[in-house]
């Protein structure tokens, strides 16, 4: 099997507030702030198919707890 390199386009992006340690976001569930990010960034798109989206790549500084270290893959289902 040989790979064939695909185009790639970064179309939007979009973060999360930041805060300290048991600050602002403390009784924030991660997988909740993520919802708000990916909403918030297909909004910012809105003439964009969602089928055309073949992937999606997250970052989390500290994975733990209710994402089960996945952050990523539950915000996106």
């Amino acid at each position: 099997m040989t790979r064939q390199i695909q185009d790639a386009y970064i179309v939007a992006a979009k973060r999360t507030a930041v805060a300290r340690k048991n600050g602002a976001f403390r009784h924030v569930r991660p997988d909740d702030m993520l919802a708000h990010v990916l909403r918030g960034t297909v909004a910012a798109v809105p003439a964009f198919d969602l089928n055309d989206i073949g992937d999606v790549v997250v970052g989390c500084a500290m994975p733990e707890a209710e994402q089960g270290m996945n952050v990523a893959r539950i915000g996106v289902l």
